[in-house]
């Protein structure tokens, strides 16, 4: 427990000294959330209603998606884990522990986002402080295993932009953070409870801030647990100690099943 809480406090330091660290877990966050309060709510001042949600859930993106995946590549490529491996540190201390450090920080941008939105843009509060919580750290657990697990199976650095990017931009643009989910077309609808940032805003509005949730909330909320368990046992399943040892226990194209959960949604949820 001593060297799992050792390893825990260097991590999170490590968050904040890093400058690429840094600037995933706070700067870029905090700073798209003050960009698009002061341009955004102004253009589109309905945006208002989600500024806090969607930001917040903007902020999980990023931090884990964008920060998460680079560094376990970077630490299996030096041999890194190698020297972990001699140490016996365990494979899922390596997993768990950047994602545990990742979702601490974003506790802290989630505090600031939703302590200041009020009273600089107007914002309406969550209306249930209780599945507020519980719905930001369900989306925070399925980002963050999901961002393991493309950390996990990327064989090279330029793969994790690759693969996060294919996750994130979606997200983006059809996870209901800058369009409502019910302004999209079917097809683009269905396509879009592909990803967590859909069930997370889903969730967001119908259980925590008092709105009309576009399908069943908390069948977003199991789905959320769902799939970031999945991830992490996928990831455990699938991690490899060093870059150089070709075999695994399992084809990378198992980390597909991580998309089963939101597959079932698609046909159950309504």
């Amino acid at each position: 427990m001593n060297a799992f809480m050792h390893h825990f406090a260097f991590e999170f330091r490590m968050g904040i000294r890093n400058k690429q660290l840094l600037l995933m877990n706070y700067l870029f966050p905090l700073g798209f959330y003050l960009m698009m309060g002061f341009i955004m709510a102004e253009i589109n001042p309905p945006f208002r209603e989600t500024i806090v949600p969607a930001m917040v859930v903007f902020s999980i993106l990023a931090a884990t998606l964008l920060g998460i995946p680079d560094p376990l590549v970077n630490a299996r490529e030096n041999g890194i884990f190698r020297s972990y491996k001699i140490n016996g540190v365990p494979s899922i201390s390596i997993l768990v522990i950047p994602a545990l450090t990742t979702i601490l920080h974003l506790v802290i941008v989630a505090v600031i986002i939703t302590a200041s939105a009020h009273w600089m843009f107007a914002a309406p509060l969550p209306v249930n402080w209780l599945n507020y919580v519980l719905i930001f750290f369900a989306t925070a657990f399925a980002c963050a295993g999901l961002s393991v697990l493309i950390g996990v199976v990327s064989p090279s650095s330029r793969m994790t932009v690759l693969w996060s990017q294919l996750v994130f931009v979606p997200s983006m643009l059809l996870g209901g953070l800058m369009l409502p989910y019910s302004m999209l077309p079917g097809v683009a609808g269905k396509f879009a409870q592909l990803f967590t940032a859909t069930h997370a805003m889903n969730a967001f509005n119908g259980l925590a801030m008092g709105k009309v949730a576009d399908f069943s909330p908390w069948g977003s909320v199991i789905l959320l647990l769902a799939s970031g368990l999945l991830a992490f046992e996928l990831a455990v399943y699938l991690f490899s100690w060093d870059s150089r040892n070709t075999t695994r226990r399992g084809s990378p194209l198992l980390a597909l099943l991580v998309l089963l959960p939101y597959v079932l949604g698609v046909f159950l949820l309504k």
